[in-house]
């Protein structure tokens, strides 16, 4: 973990010059899951966990990055951009290579970065890489482009270089959040509106896992197909059926065996969690947290029983979570199959929870889970005052 501070001090100890420096923040979602690369809505939030740049051009043609937290560096050209063994330079090499498809004329790159984000805890940290260096690329070369052309532009990246047929909730609430708000975001039409979060007398607790278990990747691109595959059955019946926002559950039903069992099931989760959705901004603007919290347990049993996402040391910390008076809801958040849980808990019983859990969970696994208390804050930005020695 590295402050900003520290990348600013290891990039005047390996290049020359007064680099920009940049502040990308984590996400996380609070309903809305898989939803995104269906269309349909989420309601992410940034959080005051942060990836720090600090870049500038060097007049050649080469590149020479350094990732602080993971210890690595990674030189190459711009002539030569491709996707290697490692996988955070291929985030950064995406977003140059698609400036370059829009014909941006780009210099070699120095660059530093390192945070707090915790890697593989489902806040987003691929994301924060993405937006972080994209405005800060943008900054550099003065190109004018609104946020979310640059989540577009991010989203792309991932979808091109990386291989990942993601959808674009991250990116977009990493580049647009808004301190003590979510957003809900309508990934088809790209329309956000601001939810204040006011939690009254409950807070956000995140417990992470500590486990990424390697379905995830794989995982991730086949339930993408399989609602694919879901939409192609109803589209049978129904040709203007574009994605499953379009999809009723009458039209679901009808086609279920056409599509297959594990098709409808997914299908099924999807469609739920969009009403769910809308659901929880009621209770947001209302203050119905006891409401909110049992959305969040629906959204999990979804996630862990029909779209199989889950992992049974999320089952596990959520079972918790569901037993502990004080826990409004809990869920799993994320991806799938690791990462970390996002619990609704009241202000009076957090202390408490956070022993328990870690207790029980270390005694069921052997493993240490550990925890963050978040803060909803403002989005990916430039920094302007240097950090103070």
């Amino acid at each position: 973990m590295h402050t900003l501070l520290d990348v600013h001090q290891a990039f005047e100890a390996h290049f020359s010059g007064s680099p920009l420096l940049v502040k990308a923040c984590g996400r996380i979602n609070i309903i809305g899951e898989h939803t995104d690369y269906n269309e349909g809505f989420v309601l992410p939030a940034a959080i005051d966990k942060n990836l720090f740049f600090a870049l500038a051009e060097n007049g050649t043609n080469e590149c020479h990055f350094h990732a602080l937290d993971v210890g690595e560096e990674a030189h190459f050209s711009l002539d030569d951009l491709k996707p290697g063994p490692q996988g955070w330079a291929n985030y950064l090499m995406g977003i140059l290579e698609q400036l370059q498809k829009e014909d941006v004329l780009l210099e070699g790159i120095d660059l530093v970065f390192g945070g707090d984000i915790p890697i593989g805890a489902g806040v987003s940290s691929s994301a924060a890489l993405e937006a972080g260096f994209a405005l800060g690329i943008c900054s550099l070369f003065n190109l004018q482009k609104p946020r979310q052309e640059l989540a577009r532009l991010a989203q792309r990246s991932s979808q091109e270089f990386i291989g990942i047929p993601g959808g674009i909730m991250d990116q977009f609430a990493s580049l647009l959040g808004r301190r003590g708000h979510a957003l809900k975001l309508d990934c088809r039409s790209l329309h956000y509106e601001y939810i204040p979060l006011a939690l009254g007398e409950y807070e956000l607790v995140l417990l992470n896992t500590g486990v990424s278990h390697e379905l995830a990747n794989s995982a991730y691109k086949d339930r993408v197909m399989e609602c694919r595959q879901g939409v192609a059955a109803v589209q049978q019946a129904a040709p203007n059926v574009a994605s499953l926002r379009d999809v009723s559950l009458a039209q679901l039903d009808a086609a279920r065996a056409e599509m297959g069992e594990v098709a409808y099931r997914r299908c099924r989760f999807v469609l739920a969690e969009n009403e769910r959705l809308c659901k929880a901004v009621d209770c947001l603007k209302e203050g119905r947290m006891e409401d909110l919290g049992q959305l969040l347990f629906q959204t999990h049993q979804g996630l862990s029983e029909e779209y199989a996402v889950s992992c049974r040391e999320l089952d596990f910390l959520v079972d918790l979570a569901n037993e502990f008076e004080g826990v409004a809801g809990a869920r799993m958040m994320g991806g799938g199959f690791g990462g970390c849980t996002l619990n609704l808990v009241h202000g009076s019983a957090k202390a408490k929870f956070i022993k328990h859990a870690k207790r029980e969970y270390y005694r069921a696994f052997s493993l240490n889970a550990d925890h963050y208390e978040v803060e909803i804050t403002d989005g990916t930005d430039i920094i302007r005052d240097i950090p103070a020695a």
